[in-house]
């Protein structure tokens, strides 16, 4: 039997987690792609879903933690913002959409495509020549480009931001393929190879682009003439800008709040109520750091429990 330390953030003492399902509405991709594509509808759910569980992973122990708030992709919604948050929730989103549609083709999924076998036979390297079943990403990001492109529908800054934000996911998708090879030769001797490429695990899309995050570049925008909406003066100020921006740099527009407290009207929901780590196996000192973080941080004091887990111990009898 486990002992397992619970930390709590609290003000009061009194225990209020908060408990949230990410729930990933679809309907948006469906309305708004193209109804030729809506045989590829299962795959786009299931890649917005795996994006913003990633999303959820990778911000599991930050103030802002991937709240249903953020699952809602347009520009229009009251909720949404041009913060370094939403730009990570539109590189996941659009990189989860491209990987399962990608990976669905190559499986045999889908009747209008299949693997990429574009360049096999071609000398790929010393020693090696394409062959094999390469990921087919030159369809998954058309495909993904107009299910999740299409949900902007503004010509405004933010809404060029955000397009931006999304080709930068599906970029992410295509710079961390991997070359995989298989040998031939006399007695497994392995004088010649045929290379394939194929995706990467999605977990490490997640870690590139959680350092795009990191890395990620605010613009600084002429107010004046981005007042001036949709004129041809702001779209010439927004160009300018993207100008200097490089094809895989994450951008926004606005600073983010510090999250610690709860507003509603923003979706966000604060810390207090949220789980820290302090002490346990195998923790990253980003984990370790957690309670500082989540809690101190935010003027509140963590409040411990105590619970049991009954685990396996993989017993065998003899």
């Amino acid at each position: 039997m486990k002992r397992n330390t619970l930390l709590i953030l609290s003000i009061t003492g009194v225990y209020s987690a908060i408990l949230h399902t990410a729930a990933w509405s679809v309907n948006n991709f469906l309305m708004t792609g193209p109804k030729a594509y809506l045989t590829y509808s299962s795959s786009v759910a299931a890649g917005a879903h795996s994006g913003m569980e990633e999303c959820k992973f990778q911000f599991g122990w930050e103030r802002w933690n991937c709240p249903e708030s953020a699952l809602q992709l347009s520009t229009h919604n009251r909720l949404r913002s041009a913060t370094r948050e939403t730009s990570f929730v539109h590189a996941i989103s659009s990189a989860g959409v491209m990987y399962t549609l990608t990976r669905n083709c190559s499986l045999g999924d889908f009747e209008s495509c299949g693997c990429d076998d574009s360049r096999n036979g071609r000398v790929g390297g010393r020693g090696w020549v394409w062959g094999g079943c390469s990921d087919n990403v030159e369809f998954g990001e058309k495909v993904s480009k107009l299910f999740v492109d299409a949900l902007e529908t503004g010509h405004d800054t933010r809404a060029l931001i955000n397009l931006h934000n999304n080709e930068v996911g599906r970029l992410a998708v295509k710079d961390t393929m991997k070359r995989a090879c298989k040998c031939h030769g006399v007695s497994g001797s392995c004088s010649i190879q045929t290379c394939w490429l194929q995706l990467a695990e999605f977990r490490e899309i997640g870690n590139y682009l959680k350092i795009k995050y990191d890395q990620a570049h605010k613009l600084e925008m002429d107010k004046r003439r981005m007042r001036a909406g949709n004129s041809a003066d702001s779209r010439g100020a927004t160009a300018e800008t993207f100008h200097h921006i490089h094809a895989t740099e994450l951008v926004f527009l606005e600073d983010s709040p510090d999250y610690c407290t709860r507003n509603a009207s923003l979706g966000h929901h604060g810390t207090e109520g949220r789980e820290c780590l302090q002490t346990g196996k195998n923790l990253s000192q980003w984990e370790k750091r957690s309670c500082r973080r989540l809690c101190t941080e935010c003027g509140l004091r963590v409040e411990e429990r105590r619970t049991e887990v009954v685990a396996s111990c993989n017993c065998k009898f003899h």
